[in-house]
């Protein structure tokens, strides 16, 4: 593990794998997890890559200072500090991977400095949900979001590892593919990350800044310019957050897309499915 320079006081802790000099890939984890969501994918990608594997801000072993949410867990804050380790190790014509909050950020730093990046590998969250929104599935599941913003989430979590256990073991349950089964390490590292005092609140800094899930949807208009970095979403079966069907706008917004449907699987495509994530990266960098 290695540590880059920081961005607005942030430092972010990463792994890198593969060979220096070849082309370049950064992968971006989620929310409940941390870098070693993307461990499986890196290991698939060999020597043929150099691999970079952060912490993004208030994850894992990267700084979790307990700051304004909108000024400095936003994805225009985390995308900086992605773009700060992209620009200090030297990297150009980044393959960037992502999911969950990864994804947001990848596709905040493709808005924001495409200069850097030449593809995009992405799972849902996408764009183009619209009123859907307000069906009566995703009101139920997107509960979470807004209990996140209640100080209630700090005082019943954060610092509590038996109950931070519970909460992460339901979400990696309940958001995953019918034949995945998590594992009692993997849930006993992600519970060692997010439970001494302050990880939490850290983790659910993103959430705080980026407002109401549903505001932000009925919101969203078509913008004038699409994101101009060859894309790809792998569009989970069985992830209950975002249906398939919501797959049919996301050429409003992106210039050059492809939707890939990924059979089988739940929200945690890096983990349920890595040779599927590792394969589009793969494709996306020829």
């Amino acid at each position: 593990m290695s540590t880059g320079a920081p961005v607005d006081g942030f430092t972010l802790s990463f792994d890198r794998l593969g060979s220096v000099g070849r082309q370049p890939v950064v992968l971006l984890h989620g929310w409940p997890g941390d870098r070693t969501d993307m461990a499986s994918v890196a290991e698939r990608l060999g020597d043929e890559f150099d691999v970079v594997v952060p912490d993004l801000r208030g994850f894992g072993a990267s700084d979790k200072h307990l700051r304004d949410p909108g000024d400095h867990y936003s994805m225009v804050a985390q995308a900086r500090s992605v773009t700060g380790l992209i620009e200090e190790l030297g990297l150009s014509h980044v393959v960037l991977g992502g999911y969950d909050i990864g994804s947001r950020v990848g596709q905040q730093l493709a808005k924001d400095r495409p200069d850097l990046l030449s593809a995009l590998v992405i799972t849902p969250p996408a764009p183009g949900v619209g009123s859907r929104i307000l069906g009566e599935g995703p009101i139920r599941e997107f509960w979470y979001q807004s209990f996140h913003h209640l100080d209630l989430a700090e005082k019943l979590l954060d610092g509590k590892p038996d109950a931070v256990r519970d909460y992460l073991e339901y979400f990696w349950t309940h958001w995953s593919g019918p034949d995945f089964t998590l594992d009692d390490a993997r849930l006993e590292h992600l519970t060692s990350v997010y439970a001494p005092a302050g990880a939490f609140v850290a983790s659910i800094g993103y959430y705080r800044a980026a407002g109401n899930v549903v505001a932000r949807y009925l919101g969203e208009t078509v913008p004038d310019e699409k994101i101009m970095v060859p894309t790809t979403f792998l569009w989970p079966e069985h992830d209950p957050l975002f249906l398939g069907a919501w797959s049919d706008r996301v050429g409003e917004f992106f210039a050059q897309v492809t939707v890939q449907p990924v059979e089988g699987v739940g929200h945690f495509v890096p983990v349920e499915a890595p040779d599927t994530f590792a394969d589009a990266i793969v494709r996306a960098s020829t």
